[in-house]
This record gives C-alpha cells, sequence and structure tokens, in this order.
C-alpha cells in the first residue's frame, strides 16, 4: 500500500498580522512546518500553532529561512555558507524549545522560501543546512526538496532524509521549481494539482513543464499554507489520494 505524508507551512503570521487558515489546513495535513521568526512567526504564532498541531495530532517541523520580514523569506540575499549554518541553527533551536515548551515534539527540519530554492542548486549552502540540522539535534530528520542537493547533503551528513514534492508549483525541465516570477511556476486550480500529485504519487516521478517523468522517491508532498487556495488545494489533494487507495500519514511520527 502506498503511503505519503502531506505537509504545508504555517505559523507565517507576524504580530497582529495573520497569513493563512492554520486552524482549517490543520485538520487537513499530516505534518507542519513551521516558521522560525526570521521570515516570519514569532514566540507567540510559534507557541500556538504548535499546540494547536498537538491538538490535531500532526507531527511539526523548522522552517527555517532568511531575516527578512518584508520580502517574506523569498529574496536571495548573498550569507556565507558558516551564516546560513549558523542562521539555521539558531531558529531550529528556537522551534524545538517552543516544540517542547507545549508538550510536542519538533522531529524534522525543512528550509524556507530563496534559503531552500538555494540550497536545492548550490551544494555548499546545502551542506551548511545539513551541518547546522546535525549540530543542533542529528536526531532530527531532513525534509528535502526532492532530487536536489539538499538530498545529497543530508545524506553526506548522516541525517535521516525525506524527499518531498510540491502540489501547487511547476518544475523546470531540471527538476526544480519553476521561479515564481516565470510562467507556470503556480497550479492554482485545486482539482488540477490533485490530478497532478496523485500521477506523481503513483509514479514516483516528477511531472515536468514539457511533460518529462523524472523518477524519484516521494515521502511527502506540500501545499503552501499562504496561498488564497491552500485550504482547497490541501483538502482536494488529500481526498484524491484517499479514495485512489493511498494512506496519508506522517514521514516521521
Amino acid at each position: 500500500m502506498t503511503r505519503v505524508d502531506l505537509n504545508s507551512d504555517l505559523g507565517e503570521g507576524y504580530g497582529a498580522y495573520t497569513c493563512g487558515d492554520d486552524a482549517a489546513i490543520l485538520d487537513i495535513v499530516t505534518s507542519a512546518n513551521v516558521a522560525c521568526g526570521l521570515h516570519a512567526g514569532d514566540p507567540e504564532i510559534m507557541a500556538t500553532t504548535f499546540a494547536l498541531a498537538k491538538a490535531r495530532g500532526v507531527t511539526v517541523g523548522a522552517h527555517p529561512g532568511f531575516p527578512d520580514l518584508w520580502g517574506f523569506g523569498r529574496r536571495r540575499i548573498p550569507f556565507s555558507p558558516g551564516e546560513i549554518e549558523r542562521l539555521v541553527a539558531y531558529q531550529v533551536g528556537a522551534a524545538q524549545a517552543l516544540a517542547t515548551y507545549v508538550g510536542h515534539r519538533l522531529t524534522y527540519v525543512k528550509t524556507h522560501g530563496a534559503l531552500g530554492n538555494i540550497a536545492a542548486e548550490d551544494q555548499s549552502v546545502a551542506d551548511a543546512v545539513a551541518r547546522a540540522v546535525k549540530a543542533v539535534d542529528p536526531g532530527l530528520a531532513l525534509l528535502a526538496i526532492a532530487l536536489s542537493a539538499q538530498v545529497r547533503a543530508g545524506e553526506a551528513a548522516g541525517l535521516e532524509v525525506h524527499q518531498e514534492i510540491f502540489a501547487d508549483r511547476g518544475y523546470t525541465e531540471a527538476g526544480l521549481l519553476i521561479p515564481r516570477s516565470e510562467p507556470g511556476a503556480f497550479v492554482t486550480d485545486p482539482a488540477e494539482a490533485a490530478d497532478r500529485i496523485l500521477r506523481m504519487v503513483q509514479g514516483a516521478f516528477i511531472l515536468t513543464a514539457s511533460g518529462r517523468e523524472l523518477p524519484t522517491p516521494i515521502r511527502s508532498i506540500c501545499v503552501h499554507g499562504d496561498s488564497a487556495h491552500a485550504v482547497a488545494t490541501a483538502r482536494a489533494v488529500r481526498d484524491r489520494l484517499e479514495a485512489a487507495g493511498v494512506t496519508l500519514a506522517p514521514f516521521r511520527p
């Protein structure tokens, strides 16, 4: 029987500002990637999100990004690998502390936005992320963009690595995400997203913009929590997979 995780990036408000419907998403997903306070989030939002995830039986991970509240962590900032290593360690530690504070347990790390995209392409940055995770807690898993440098870095560091694909994003011919500024970057129709994901999960491949199929293990599926269609897409993906006999369960209980 095929088993796959469904995750979403949550806790991405800041202070009085909310972002997405986290409560609704947590009724659907099996894992939640919680912002750690630099690209979004703060101690109050982090604690609330971890507590709500615990109440819903949802596994939680740290979602570290660049210190870029204005750009939501989606702008490329030229930090050195050493600086990135410490930025990631700082955020993972904060997430681990607040998850523990509410009685939950952090089990993995997934990089956010521009940091994640750079780590998918640049081996030195991917290695820095993996070193940070291992230094803070070698028992944490790494949720990595499938077919990317993140996978190689995590495996080389001896971390438990799980590969993810994206329900609401298009793929280049190299198997990486199409930049948000380019045509084909987004899949906005929930039904289309669900159909694509079922095809990729059943075939164990990434579907590129041209229709190429790039084989890869798939342990998790991401639906971005900040989009207007996030809840509908997450529900459509879950319903479509379950109707096809796919079991939804955390990749790291």
